[in-house]
């Protein structure tokens, strides 16, 4: 047993670093990442020129996805379309995440009436579809990525500040917890340095699945034409656009964002669930 193990440390190290699923869906959401980064400085073409007669041609070594209805290069437009498809979600994910922290942390800690007032508060925008409010911003506020980045960041905000609650609740418990405060630290520096780096690895990773969930309420958002302008490359607004070409028989320009859509959306979602997996397992 010792000299099989001794034999094949390579594997030792494959298997604590992860499935290969868990390295396959990291290397995709990186290589996304750095694709949305690079995209102004790599796109072959304009993803807004128009060349009417090369609609819907197809791959080509100058074009290689092919062109849209409109004569826009495909290629240029998924990787353009990255930039705005992952700006959204992380906007999404950064608010409700630093908000929930704060207003979960808030209502563990004090405790009482404030407890009461925020747990209500979290449980009222729990009332109202993340969706159905990004539609009621957009039809006040008009098309743009800002409003619908808003709403989902309040439909988000109560799952992350529920968690945190539940997280401090139980580091408030803790001994040491009891042994700063002997010492005289304030409750504000127990919770920023010593209760929330306790807690901020499975907020994260909660925070990681929640990006994959925003990414597609965008993308959803997108396709109904209420999501950013018409012409700003974005995946979901790239389906909108393919409407026209799968039904002359050309669904290229519109089910290749489709597939980047739901393989980024696995992506994080599957790294986000292996983080909390290590995570409740270090816990153990």
């Amino acid at each position: 047993m010792t000299a099989v193990l001794t034999r094949r440390p390579g594997l030792s190290r494959i298997r604590a670093t992860g499935s290969p699923l868990h390295l396959v869906c990291l290397a995709l959401a990186a290589l996304v990442a750095v694709a949305a980064v690079l995209a102004p400085w790599v796109v072959p073409h304009d993803p807004n020129a128009v060349d009417l007669g090369n609609a819907l041609a197809g791959p080509s070594a100058e074009h290689p996805l092919g062109m849209d209805a409109a004569g826009r290069d495909t290629l240029s437009r998924l990787l353009l379309g990255a930039r705005t498809s992952l700006l959204g979600p992380l906007g999404v994910v950064v608010f409700s995440t630093v908000a929930g922290i704060a207003v979960g942390m808030a209502a563990a800690w004090r405790g009482g009436w404030l407890d009461s007032v925020l747990s209500r508060s979290t449980e009222l925008v729990f009332a109202f579809p993340g969706m159905l409010l990004a539609i009621l911003i957009i039809s006040v506020h008009g098309e743009g990525l800002l409003a619908p980045v808003i709403a989902l960041a309040l439909a988000y905000l109560p799952y992350v500040s529920r968690l945190t609650r539940s997280l401090v609740l139980a580091e408030r418990a803790r001994p040491y917890v009891s042994a700063y405060r002997v010492q005289g630290h304030s409750a504000l520096q127990i919770c920023l340095r010593h209760v929330l780096p306790n807690i901020a690895p499975v907020v994260l990773a909660q925070s990681t699945i929640n990006f994959g969930y925003a990414l597609m309420d965008l993308a959803g958002l997108s396709f109904l034409g209420l999501g950013v302008p018409a012409l700003t490359p974005d995946w979901g607004r790239m389906v909108f656009d393919g409407q026209t070409a799968i039904q002359a028989g050309y669904p290229l320009s519109a089910v290749l964002p489709c597939v980047f859509i739901v393989l980024t959306v696995v992506a994080f979602n599957v790294v986000g669930e292996r983080w909390a997996d290590r995570v409740s397992r270090r816990a153990r």
